[in-house]
């Protein structure tokens, strides 16, 4: 006698749209670079798009790790057949058809940015604090009762650069302070740089 099997019954899932999770599945993700999405050809694979824009896909295969054996054997090789392997290398070498695209990219990434960083409102507290307590005398700074975790005068030093450093916390500081009381941000930072004192010692 055969054992009659238990078929579960399909259930279909009405919570699950099929159509977009194929579409989901099946793309390769937006390209957000604008200067790669103008010169991206949709027909390529992803693999020929960045090889002719003179991109890497894989950093692995483009920036081998050095092998010594072969190193070696080109160098017996370049010995033994009196092998120039100088003008080889000047011959296969691939010159990608949208080299424009890499050297948009590169000057791109060259570009001075804004600054953004700033310090966070507990530590501009501390370094107002200390600076209107000692000026710059640092080795009194590190020596204070609110140095909680004991920092030495030259961190105190790095920190307080650092401050010096963000025009727009440091701007508001000295106009607090009243010790400069102007609007136009370009003679704001003129005078900040002129109040940092050279602290090389």
């Amino acid at each position: 006698m055969k054992i009659k099997k238990q078929q579960r019954r399909k259930k279909y899932l009405h919570k699950l749209n099929r159509k977009r999770m194929n579409k989901n599945q099946k793309s390769t993700g937006t390209v957000v670079c604008k200067v790669m999405k103008d010169n991206w050809d949709h027909k390529k694979t992803t693999l020929r798009n960045l090889k002719e824009m003179g991109l890497a896909n894989d950093p692995n295969k483009v920036i081998k790790i050095p092998n010594f054996k072969q190193e070696q054997l080109k160098k017996a090789i370049k010995l033994v057949k009196n092998y120039n392997s100088e003008s080889e290398q000047e011959e296969n070498v691939y010159k990608p058809p949208k080299i424009d695209v890499l050297e948009k990219l590169e000057k791109e990434a060259k570009a001075p940015r804004e600054r953004r960083f700033m310090l966070p409102k507990g530590q501009v507290e501390f370094i107002t604090y200390l600076m209107d307590k000692y000026g710059h005398d640092y080795k009194a700074m590190s020596r204070d009762k609110k140095n909680y975790y004991q920092e030495t005068w030259k961190q105190l030093r790095a920190k307080i650069k650092t401050f010096m450093g963000i025009p727009k916390q440091y701007g508001e500081y000295l106009k607090s302070r009243g010790l400069i009381d102007k609007d136009n941000d370009n003679e704001l930072k003129k005078e900040a740089q002129s109040l940092v004192m050279d602290d090389s010692d």
